[in-house]
């Protein structure tokens, strides 16, 4: 009879169904416990694309989902234009929000670009990125962006997932976006637009997709004086036209990376952020990521099949109960209906 019930067991069902292995469990004790060779094992779980590694991730987010220790992360994505700063500055944020907030636990998540040639990428930001390795409440992953348009890694959001039970806050640096990556407006819950005295950003904002990105602007490298003056006019002017309603709205804040020129308050500023936006946003995102995630494997027609037969994503997750029972059902689904 247990032999026919499994014959019988849906996809959905296979994965919601699955057991933690042993190896697994353990991971999940140590990363909880702020273990970073634990937690960068996880990582490597959530980034693995292959359809057996499916079920085991289901499994982790269940365990953590009941664990009387996890925890609910804000992630905060920095973002801007290439040469503006942004490892730099995401590094000496990072550590002042480490040293202000003994009860918190830190993520940095960067994103660096692959090689459309090679396919390769050199993951240096942790190079500019620099704190006290040793240090358990503070932890860096760099991914390639595998050639993504949107700014991050296709595997961007399933580790996000992990990191969300893991962490308080996640600081997500985007590789230097240009007027299509924008992917980062779908996963953080404030973005931090970075930029840098006279290096034309402000007429970026005037076009299509950049001027929706930020919630606040952060204009790197204001040592230059004389030239972070002319440059933080020049943003708001552009805003007001880029955004009438509220561009005024926006907060541009002056800082210097390198001098640790108004470091103090931008942090103070995101660890602000931290507590307010701590809300379970992680579901509203999923409905983003799974229609995304079914373009990309069985492209416009498997959307469009999604749409037809399904209503859209949001109903599809909540009829197969998370989002690893989602993508098994569907991908057996729509093989099973093309073949």
């Amino acid at each position: 009879m247990g032999s026919s019930r499994t014959q019988a067991e849906t996809p959905a069902q296979g994965v919601l169904n699955a057991a933690l292995s042993a190896q697994h469990a353990q991971w999940v004790e140590a990363a909880l416990d702020a273990h970073k060779f634990s937690t960068a094992r996880l990582i490597s779980l959530f980034e693995d694309q292959r359809p057996e590694a499916v079920p085991q991730r289901a499994a982790v987010l269940a365990a953590l989902d009941t664990h009387p220790r996890a925890r609910r992360a804000t992630f905060l994505g920095i973002t801007g234009t290439p040469g503006a700063g942004k490892s730099t500055l995401t590094g000496q944020l990072a550590r002042r929000m480490h040293e202000e907030r003994s009860d918190l636990r830190f993520a940095v998540l960067a994103v660096d670009p692959s090689s459309r040639f090679s396919g390769g990428a050199l993951l240096g930001d942790r190079t500019r990125v620099r704190f006290a390795t040793g240090d358990a409440r503070l932890f860096f992953r760099s991914q390639a962006s595998d050639t993504e348009l949107g700014g991050l890694s296709p595997r961007s959001f399933q580790v996000c997932r992990l990191l969300y039970r893991l962490f308080d806050c996640v600081l997500i640096e985007t590789v230097g976006i240009g007027q299509s990556e924008v992917d980062i407006r779908f996963l953080a819950d404030r973005v931090y637009l970075v930029v840098q005295p006279m290096g034309g950003d402000e007429i970026q904002f005037l076009k299509a997709g950049i001027m929706e990105v930020p919630d606040e602007i952060v204009l790197n490298k204001c040592d230059a004086v004389d030239a972070a003056r002319r440059s933080y006019q020049a943003l708001k002017s552009s805003m007001a036209l880029a955004r009438p309603f509220d561009g005024d709205a926006i907060p541009i804040h002056r800082v210097s990376a390198t001098e640790g020129m108004g470091l103090d308050r931008l942090a103070k500023r995101l660890l602000d952020a931290t507590d307010t936006y701590r809300v379970d946003t992680l579901r509203a995102k999923e409905e983003h990521y799974f229609a995304k995630w079914v373009k990309e494997e069985f492209g416009r027609r498997g959307s469009l099949y999604l749409r037809e037969q399904h209503v859209g994503a949001r109903e599809y997750l909540d009829a197969c109960g998370s989002f690893d029972a989602a993508e098994a059902a569907f991908a057996a689904e729509y093989v099973a209906r093309v073949r």
